[in-house]
């Protein structure tokens, strides 16, 4: 399937851009390169800054013995308990990346925004490669999921209706972390559903870039012979979880070809989830555009939400 013509394929739903204008033709002009400055400087002019109105925040509450081992929990001030919990990981290409840098927005957009719908947010940092390889994210995952059932109640929220969120490196760690039950911390990996917006790889380690594979190898190693048991998609391919899928029109497309090539395998097991194509978005945009007023993929992460049981 050719990534470049997605949104030709019966099986994705594109969304129309609700981008700014200005700010589409910038992420044009860009292409499908991954600008990380040059998106933060057209993102981060939309979000609030501390305090928020609305939600409780506390901060680097440690899940583990590790320095990264730190999550933030954002809570509704107003609303009934118990709520749905979300959980979101972050991005960074395996090497880097963290829930908050400095006085970025980047990620509380994503936490105001679950708060807004009257979820618990809870936004982890996990161990990097090349230090740390697979699978210690996935383990990380495990470690903090164990300390939300075990504590989220404390916040308002419920243990047992937890759904993953994550984007790009932190997309293929939920997914790690789903198909292979080793790592489950409870049936179903105790929770109950993800979003996985633009993960890299999914499918398989055949990309088109070789500097792409370079960074995944990072994580993954370079030992050929161990993609094959690596790989999520046999177990996601018979686990009973909700999932939703989601890649931006502009995504690099090693990124778009694996998103489309584990949706179809997917909906031959009779798996097939929902997949979403966010135009006039890049890698990076998609996701910070999150608690904005383009809500392409906020509204349909909530809608997905709410089928969830």
């Amino acid at each position: 399937m050719n990534p470049t013509s997605s949104t030709s394929s019966a099986s994705s739903k594109p969304l129309a851009s609700q981008v700014p204008p200005a700010i589409e033709a910038s992420l044009r002009q860009m292409g499908r390169a991954i600008e990380p400055m040059g998106t933060a400087r057209l993102y981060a002019p939309l979000h609030p800054r501390e305090p928020y109105a609305g939600v409780k925040v506390e901060r680097s509450l440690a899940y583990g013995p590790n320095a990264r081992h730190l999550l933030d929990v954002f809570t509704p001030t107003a609303g009934v308990a118990p709520r749905t919990v979300l959980v979101f990981v972050h991005g960074g290409g395996f090497v880097s990346g963290d829930r908050r840098m400095g006085d970025s927005p980047f990620y509380d957009n994503v936490m105001l925004w679950a708060a807004e719908q009257g979820m618990v947010g809870v936004n982890i940092t996990y161990r990097l490669a090349p230090q740390d390889t697979w699978p210690a994210a996935q383990r990380d995952l495990a470690a903090a999921l164990r300390w939300v059932r075990q504590n989220i109640g404390t916040y308002g929220g419920d243990a047992s209706r937890i759904v993953l969120m994550g984007h790009s490196a932190g997309a293929t760690h939920i997914a790690q972390y789903l198909g292979h039950p080793q790592f489950h911390v409870a049936p179903h990996g105790g929770v109950v559903g993800a979003i996985l917006v633009s993960p890299l790889p999914l499918f398989d380690m055949n990309m088109s870039d070789p500097t792409v594979l370079k960074v995944i190898q990072n994580y993954f190693g370079h030992d050929a012979s161990r993609y094959a048991e690596q790989s999520p998609m046999p177990g996601l391919s018979t686990l009973d979880v909700p999932l939703l899928l989601a890649f931006a029109e502009l995504d690099p497309e090693d990124f778009q070809r694996q998103v489309l090539k584990a949706h179809e395998a997917l909906c031959q097991a009779g798996r097939c989830p929902p997949l979403l194509e966010l135009r006039g978005h890049t890698h990076l945009s998609e996701i910070q555009a999150v608690h904005t007023a383009d809500h392409a993929l906020s509204d349909a992460t909530t809608e997905f939400i709410a089928t969830l049981r």
